[in-house]
């Protein structure tokens, strides 16, 4: 399992891969919209390259509700906390 900071980093990576956004602007109190201009598109584009990294499917309702980098990472250690729990 990992750990959150191990997501954060994975986030920031992937989201400069997919986006390149500069490492120093992704920061936990960042806004996907607002900060870091990722739109409705994108987002989903992000949810379905972090299925691929996480081998889990995230469900639309968990992800509608995400709206900085930090909801991301928790969004994501809550799916892998209670997957490993299951």
């Amino acid at each position: 399992m990992q750990t959150r900071e191990e997501v954060f980093e994975q986030l920031k990576g992937l989201l400069g891969e997919l986006f390149e956004i500069k490492p120093e602007r992704v920061v936990p109190g960042a806004h996907l919209f607002k900060d870091l201009d990722i739109d409705s598109i994108d987002a989903i584009d992000l949810m379905m390259h972090l299925k691929e990294l996480t081998g889990k499917k995230i469900q639309p309702e968990t992800f509608k509700h995400v709206r900085t980098v930090q909801d991301v990472v928790d969004a994501v250690a809550s799916l892998m906390t209670e997957e490993s729990t299951k």
